[in-house]
């Protein structure tokens, strides 16, 4: 049945006329259409607009293409506006191959929802047979961008047994001494599964287990790390240079000034061995930067420069007591933002030469961003992205926009001393909760940077990544498929699981973070600090995996080697990619094989574990502690299995 109703009393009874109205089509698979007249469209920002008759706006030997206009959709969802112009008397309306009766239908303007009809990919309206046809314009459809509903596994093919697994190796590994984690999936334009697990803080100050403290909720903020890099960072450039606003092609230089070449100092980093190339042609590498090769961090810096510590030895990039760093910015210097610090630095290589990841890249292309657009960089992104999307909790510096401590997963126990090993002037000794870990981004941009720094709960950013399955959200108009299409794929001199910023799966090179049943063309990052996000335009899918891992005490703080060991990282929990490798499976299969394909995995999970606490074992001269933290992972695997724990 189409169901017609209208918005003005003065036409009810027309309503009730419509209402028995039959689509007339004779197909078993018919649903429902409701339409409604609407008194006109404001200036939107539409996933598309197209006139007809003649939609492309010529007639050639494609007869048939000029009559139908296809865009992307989910189940359950749709609805398009359809403005006839005085004049037109008929014309024939098919939505996905089911006619609609639009026998009433007069010069107006009307609301469409063909949700009951509408399939997950390519959706397609069709207009022809327009009387009379010399009228020009005389339909015009636009369709805005799917929005997210909520559902549920089922309602788009996902079995619950994985998700059921997922969730107890997440609590057996808290169970044994992990810290928390956020679960937020989104399949066919459906936020389907939304957990969170733990404490937001799980540790004291001197490494004991906090038993009882405040829970994680699915509105808990995590330090996404450098996941910030592609909300930030690669989808504000995605936003400028589909708008013609900012080249990939542009050079730095010529963006932020020519201080960004002339001020490099001379540093004879340790890799050059005998082949430094010399201050001059350095200088002259950095002229030639461009946007695209720092977001490909293929322009020739350093890791970092480790700008906020003064003992780092920068000529051999490693920590060190006694060797001060060249590139260290004083205290004085902080309050000038970190573009002094960025313009000293030299190049390691010859861009374009070798694909290093870099945060420098990323604090550089954060300058060029508040450059193009004049305006700070949180102000840019919130009223870009944050606002017209709803998102309320994503953010920068979350103590200082109205969060507390509590409404955060903290981060390290001890500041940025990993537990004593680390100090430098003015380092943090608490306990690092609603600020930014990343000590680059804390010490030196006030928590603000491209690289490092953003805020956001799973579900919030798993509504952020959405967007690049069809570039809008409702009325709302982000980036055309061409940039999308620019920015993920493989590039030319680059490696293949790299696109422009993002990380891409390609020939199974991200199979630890994506799985080996992604989609070639899923991608995404991880955040040092435990996160992933990863999105399967294929499989229409956006997975976001949140923890904070670093939420618990050094392995061994007696050596500055091992500064970076925390007891998180030997939980499987850690490893992130273990949930898209199971999610998989349940989208796959179901019943019997999939129990006993769950069931196998897991023996064989424990299996290998068990392997990984032999080797350590015999690392460490034949034996570990029953307290040692690769052991609790591995009684974690079995506590999730419902097997004997001991090992």
């Amino acid at each position: 049945m189409i169901f017609v109703r209208k918005k003005s009393l003065l036409f009810f009874a027309l309503m009730i006329v419509m209402i028995l109205i039959c689509t007339g089509c004779g197909s078993d698979s018919k649903g429902s259409v409701v339409i409604a007249e609407v008194t006109g469209l404001e200036a939107e920002a539409w996933q598309g607009q197209v006139e007809f008759p003649d939609w492309r706006g010529y007639v050639d030997d494609t007869l048939a293409m000029n009559s139908m206009y296809s865009f992307d959709g989910y189940e359950d969802q749709g609805v398009l506006y359809l403005d006839v112009k005085e004049g037109v008397k008929s014309f024939d309306l098919f939505i996905n191959n089911q006619k609609i009766d639009i026998e009433n239908i007069k010069a107006a303007t009307y609301e469409i929802d063909y949700s009951d009809i509408a399939v997950n990919g390519i959706n397609t309206v069709q207009v022809n047979n327009i009387v009379p046809g010399d009228i020009e314009k005389a339909v015009t459809v636009s369709v805005p961008y799917p929005t997210l509903l909520e559902g549920t596994p089922e309602e788009v093919g996902i079995s619950e047994k994985p998700l059921e697994m997922i969730s107890n190796i997440v609590e057996a590994d808290i169970n044994n001494g992990f810290t928390s984690a956020q679960l937020a999936i989104i399949k066919d334009g459906k936020l389907v599964y939304n957990k969170a697990w733990g404490l937001t803080n799980s540790y004291d100050q001197t490494g004991s287990r906090i038993e009882e403290g405040v829970p994680v909720t699915t509105e808990t903020m995590y330090d996404l790390a450098s996941n910030t890099k592609m909300y930030a960072g690669a989808y504000a450039v995605q936003y400028l240079v589909d708008k013609g606003e900012l080249s990939l092609d542009e050079k730095i230089v010529d963006i932020i000034g020519s201080g960004f070449v002339d001020d490099t100092l001379e540093i004879r980093f340790a890799n050059f061995g005998d082949d430094y190339p010399g201050l001059d042609k350095i200088k002259k590498w950095k002229s030639q930067i461009t946007v695209k090769d720092i977001m490909m961090h293929q322009a020739g810096f350093p890791d970092s420069g480790h700008y906020h510590n003064k003992k780092f030895d920068t000529v051999n990039q490693c920590l060190s007591d006694d060797v001060d760093n060249i590139l260290f910015v004083s205290d004085a210097d902080k309050g000038k933002t970190l573009k002094e610090g960025i313009y000293r630095t030299p190049l390691m290589y010859e861009p374009g030469t070798a694909t290093q990841y870099s945060d420098i890249d990323y604090m550089l292309l954060g300058l060029v961003i508040e450059k193009k657009t004049g305006k700070e960089l949180n102000t840019f992104l919130k009223e870009t992205f944050w606002q017209p999307l709803s998102l309320e909790h994503l953010t920068y510096s979350p103590l200082k926009n109205g969060f507390t401590a509590d409404d955060c997963a903290a981060t390290e126990l001890n500041g940025n001393t990993r537990d004593g090993l680390i100090d430098f002037p003015g380092v943090r000794h608490e306990t690092v909760q609603g600020e930014v870990h990343d000590e680059e981004s804390y010490y030196m941009m006030e928590g603000e940077s491209a690289h490092a720094g953003l805020f956001a709960s799973a579900e919030d950013l798993a509504k952020l990544a959405y967007i690049m399955l069809s570039g809008g959200y409702e009325n709302t108009y982000f980036f055309s498929k061409n940039t999308r299409d620019l920015f993920t794929s493989p590039q030319t001199g680059g490696l293949p699981s790299y696109g422009i910023g993002w990380w891409r799966e390609a020939d199974d090179r991200r199979v630890w973070y994506f799985g080996t049943q992604s989609s070639e063309n899923t991608i995404g990052h991880q955040g040092w600090t435990g996160t992933l996000t990863m999105i399967d335009p294929d499989n229409d899918l956006v997975l976001v995996f949140l923890t904070n891992s670093i939420n618990t005490p050094i392995l061994d703080p007696t050596t500055i080697d091992n500064a970076n060991r925390f007891s998180g990282a030997y939980y499987t929990t850690a490893t992130l990619g273990f949930v898209p490798q199971i999610l998989y499976m349940g989208m796959e299969s179901e019943g019997a094989d999939l129990d006993q394909g769950l069931e196998s995995l897991m023996n064989d999970m424990i299996t290998e574990k068990q392997k990984l606490v032999d080797a350590a074992a015999e690392a460490n001269g034949g034996e570990l502690p029953e307290d040692h933290p690769i052991v609790k992972a591995l009684n974690a695997l079995k506590e999730a299995a419902g097997i004997d724990k001991e090992v």
